[in-house]
This record gives C-alpha cells, sequence and structure tokens, in this order.
C-alpha cells in the first residue's frame, strides 16, 4: 500500500489539535462518527456507512460437504476486499499486510466468537451443510475500516436468509422462495469492533479515528464486544505500552458504545421487515435522501380541494370589477383594426409598400413604350411615300409585334397598345 506521507507541518498541526481536545470534524474524543445501514432488494445485501467510510456487505450460500472433523457443523467464510476504487493508496490484485490483518481480525470477532450457531446449517450429517460466504467490499476509505466492516458484516448476516430445505432419506429438496419462505440464520448475538487511537505514547485516546488521524497515531486498540459486554476478541497493534486503567477505560467505552450501535442495527432491522411485510418500497434507490441532487423521486405534496370554491370566491369578492368604457377601435389599414394599448400594427405598411412598388414597374413600362414609340416616328418620316401601308416588324425570340400606322391611327393604336400592356404585365403581390 502507497500512502502520500503526511508533511511535518499537517503532523504538528494535528498533534496540536489532539492536545487542545480537538478535532478536525468537530467532534469529541468519545464521539462515534454517524453511522447509516441501507438494505438492497435482495437478503443479504447492505451498505454501513461510518461517516465517509462505505462498506458493501453480501451473503450468499450453497451447499457443500462438511469438513472431515466438523462432520456436523456448517461452514462460514469471511473475505474483505480493498480495492483502488476506495483509496489510491490500495494497490490492485495483491494482499497487503493491511488486508490480512483485518481478514483475520474479522474471522475471530465473528467466527471464532461462536455468534453464529453452525449446527444449525447442517442438512446431513457428514454429507451436506451451508456453507455461509460473507463479502465485504470498501467502497470508500476514510478511517476506521475494521468498524465498519464488522458492522456491515454482522447486519448483512442477520439480514440474511437461506432456501428451506427438505430431506427424505437421502433425498435433499431445495426450495425457492417462491415455494417456502425463506429461513433466517440462527444467530446468538451480535459483536461489533470499536477502535481506540493513541497518541503522544498512550497519553491521548480518540475513539473512532478519521483517516488523517491514523496517519499520525502511535498505537491502536481494537476491542469487539456484544451488548452483554463480553469481550469476544482484543487486539493491540502499534508496539505502545498500555496501563491497566487505560484497557479497562476502553473496555468501558466500548460497552456503551456497542449497546448503541446493537439497538441501532435492530432498529434498521424491523424497519426494512416491516417496510417489506407491508409491500413499500425498499432498496439502495429508495434509501437515497430526496434533498440530494441524486435522488430518485420527489414525494407528492398533498393539495387540500374541500374548500376551493370557497376561497376562488373570496379572491373574486376582494378582487377590483373590471372597466366598463372600452377603448374606440383603431383603423390602422383596411380590413385591420386594434382596441386597446398594443403593438402598432404593420399591416398597412406593408399595402403602401405593395402600391409603390407597382407604381415604379408602371414607370418603368412607360418610359419603355415612349422609346418605342419615338423609334417608329422616325421611321414614318423616311417613309412618306408608303404612309397608308402597314409595316409588321416581328422578332422571333421574343415574339413582340409592332404595327407601323399613320400618325392618326398610329396614335390610337398606341394608346391602346399601352393600356392593353398595362393590363398584362399587373405586378403580383407579394405577401411579407
Amino acid at each position: 500500500m502507497k500512502e502520500t506521507p503526511l508533511s511535518n507541518c499537517e503532523k504538528r498541526f494535528l498533534l496540536r489539535a489532539i492536545e487542545e481536545r480537538k478535532r478536525l470534524d468537530g467532534r469529541q474524543c468519545y464521539d462515534y462518527r454517524n453511522i447509516r445501514i441501507s438494505f438492497g432488494t435482495d437478503y443479504g445485501c447492505c451498505i454501513v456507512e461510518l461517516g465517509k467510510t462505505r462498506v458493501l456487505g453480501q451473503v450468499s450460500c450453497e451447499l457443500v460437504s462438511p469438513k472431515p472433523n466438523r462432520a456436523t457443523e456448517g461452514i462460514l467464510f469471511f473475505n474483505l476486499e480493498l480495492s483502488p476504487m476506495a483509496s489510491p493508496a490500495f494497490e490492485p490484485g495483491r494482499q497487503s499486510d493491511l488486508l490480512v490483518k483485518l481478514n483475520r481480525l474479522l474471522e475471530r470477532c465473528l467466527r471464532n466468537s461462536k455468534c453464529i450457531d453452525t449446527e444449525s446449517l447442517c442438512v446431513v450429517a457428514g454429507e451436506k451443510v451451508w456453507q455461509i460466504r460473507v463479502d465485504l467490499h470498501l467502497l470508500n476509505h476514510n478511517g476506521n475500516i475494521i468498524d465498519a466492516a464488522s458492522i456491515a458484516a454482522i447486519v448483512a448476516l442477520c439480514h440474511f436468509r437461506r432456501p428451506d430445505v427438505s430431506v427424505q432419506g437421502e433425498e435433499v429438496t431445495l426450495y425457492t422462495p417462491e415455494e417456502r419462505d425463506p429461513v433466517p440464520l440462527s444467530i446468538h448475538h451480535m459483536p461489533i469492533c470499536v477502535s481506540f487511537a493513541f497518541f503522544q505514547q498512550g497519553t491521548y485516546l480518540l475513539v473512532d479515528p478519521s483517516e488523517q488521524e491514523e496517519r499520525v497515531m502511535d498505537g491502536l486498540l481494537v476491542i469487539a464486544m456484544n451488548k452483554h459486554c463480553e469481550i469476544c476478541t482484543i487486539q493491540s497493534s502499534g508496539g505502545i505500552m498500555l496501563l491497566k486503567d487505560q484497557v479497562l477505560l476502553c473496555s468501558k467505552v466500548t460497552g456503551v458504545k456497542v449497546a448503541e450501535i446493537t439497538e441501532l442495527i435492530q432498529k434498521a432491522l424491523a424497519n426494512d421487515q416491516k417496510v417489506r411485510k407491508e409491500g413499500g418500497k425498499f432498496g439502495f434507490a429508495e434509501s437515497i435522501p430526496n434533498q440530494r441532487i441524486t435522488a430518485f423521486k420527489i414525494e407528492q405534496a398533498t393539495i387540500d380541494t374541500d374548500d376551493v370554491q370557497e376561497q376562488a370566491e373570496e379572491i373574486i369578492a376582494k378582487a377590483s370589477p373590471p372597466s366598463e368604457v372600452l377603448a374606440n377601435p383603431v383603423l390602422w389599414a383596411p380590413g385591420t383594426a386594434q382596441i386597446g394599448e398594443g403593438v402598432e400594427n404593420s399591416w398597412g405598411d406593408f399595402e403602401e409598400s405593395e402600391k409603390e412598388e407597382e407604381e415604379e414597374e408602371v414607370a418603368q413600362d412607360k418610359s419603355t413604350t415612349d422609346d418605342q414609340t419615338m423609334e417608329m416616328g422616325d421611321t414614318s418620316v423616311g417613309n412618306q411615300d408608303k404612309k397608308d401601308e402597314t409595316i409588321v416588324l416581328s422578332d422571333s425570340e421574343e415574339e413582340d409585334v409592332i404595327i407601323l400606322e399613320p400618325e392618326g391611327a398610329q396614335k390610337n393604336r398606341t394608346e391602346t397598345s399601352y393600356k392593353q400592356d398595362i393590363a398584362s404585365k399587373k405586378p403580383v403581390s407579394k405577401k411579407k
């Protein structure tokens, strides 16, 4: 395990705070961090949060052959994993000294203390017994792994249900949860570990040390005890010498903390059992607080609609009556009108712009016709001998026909063609 060492300044700061009976998270010397227990949808699955330290516990079972020297006892197996997801100090795929020490301490606390009746796990003596496996995964490391792991292990065992079996001769029948209700494990007591950190060669004592406090501590004392104040195991590490009074003080504090944690576990189990029995919602997703941004649901607020009519009448009575005088309509353009205050209508502007475009096109057509008339006048002067004859000029590309006639007839003819051209070339109004 590779940990980032603390600087001398950080160490002096932490030790100075401990000497002044102060902790970084605001706790007192004998205070525990908040414990939160949530259960999964399946039996035997739980997450225990000790402050920011989180441990996932999962219990599974299978029918196996018993050990030769214990033919009538089931098998109980514990496995704790420290993954890099919990802390970058943990190396993947490597059994560190810390991991070996924690696994051995869990086995002494839970298996050697006989908290579970292993004889009740026997199905057929010498042939079939239940093997109970407890897998613990550290999700986040913020100090005091052993306490969180021990709580998660005992909670998962208490919450677990194994399938029911029946034996007829040599035939063993395993029932599904739909056929028969699963059977809970027989648990005699619930041992829980409580850790104590010592500083300045045992001068100062802290309960439930955090990760930063564990880095500067001189020694650690772990006591596993049940609510009957029976010590299941005790372990000291760090090479410090402890006095008898210090150990007795730690045992008394352990008794108080274990009683509080045991009561919390029993309440959590009872609440989960009640919700499952009533058919309510349960699981990790339902246990997320609604105040967080990662909430999956929002509780619906109930609204009382009994006196809605009365409230509406009161609001109407208190409101001021509407004005009886209406504003005169404003005619902006033909076919449009406006009553009251508002944005000025712009449809009239569109029609005026269209009229202007038509006038411009008519003016262009008129100038073109005048030019053509002048050209035709010059041609008639050059051909005075042929005044009475009609000359037709045609253009094969545009197919426009120009007829040249005498002056009197030509004038009338030009005015008539001019009106026809205006009628045929009337622009189409564009809607904007």
